[in-house]
């Protein structure tokens, strides 16, 4: 009898030891995209991309131009071809559609790719100054703030100062 009192004892002080230990982690908040938008090497990948992307349009934009150019040639020919000429002119239209349609799947995985290669870096740095920050100022846990990121109160301290402070700007 006198050993269960003792394992009483000891689980209801693990239990209360536990929840005050619980009770001394520091919280704090940060809103990442905001971040993220304010560092200026996400403005220059974004200038980065944004001129990629005018690349892209400006190609593929050719192309409609000389797919319609050759659609009104085809239209205004047709009734001095013959019918086999006019189906294998079709065909060539169907191929140079198709052609223009593997470019715009192609350069928009191009720009997701690039946008990965170029954003990755930016996050880990980051990051990086939000564990330092945090470490600093003795956070155990640091949560998202960004909107949809599933943060109710934000009643604790915001590091959105302090982590741009540590990245220079």
């Amino acid at each position: 009898m006198k050993q269960l009192k003792n394992i009483a004892v000891a689980l209801v002080l693990f239990v209360a030891t536990t929840g005050f230990v619980n009770a001394q982690s520091k919280i704090a908040h940060i809103n990442v995209s905001e971040l993220l938008a304010e560092m200026p090497e996400m403005k220059a990948a974004q200038a980065e991309l944004q001129k990629l992307q005018e690349t892209y349009r400006a190609d593929i934009e050719s192309s409609m131009t000389e797919l319609k150019n050759k659609y009104t040639q085809y239209s205004n020919e047709a009734s001095s071809k013959s019918a086999e000429e006019n189906e294998k002119r079709a065909q060539e239209l169907q191929g140079f559609e198709r052609n223009i349609g593997e470019a715009q799947q192609a350069a928009q995985q191009e720009l997701a790719k690039k946008q990965a290669e170029l954003f990755e870096p930016i996050s880990k740095k980051a990051k990086e100054a939000i564990e330092k920050v945090a470490a600093a100022q003795g956070y155990d846990y640091v949560i998202d703030a960004t909107q949809g990121g599933g943060l109710i109160v934000a009643k604790g301290p915001d590091l959105l100062t302090a982590v741009k402070q540590e990245l220079g700007f």
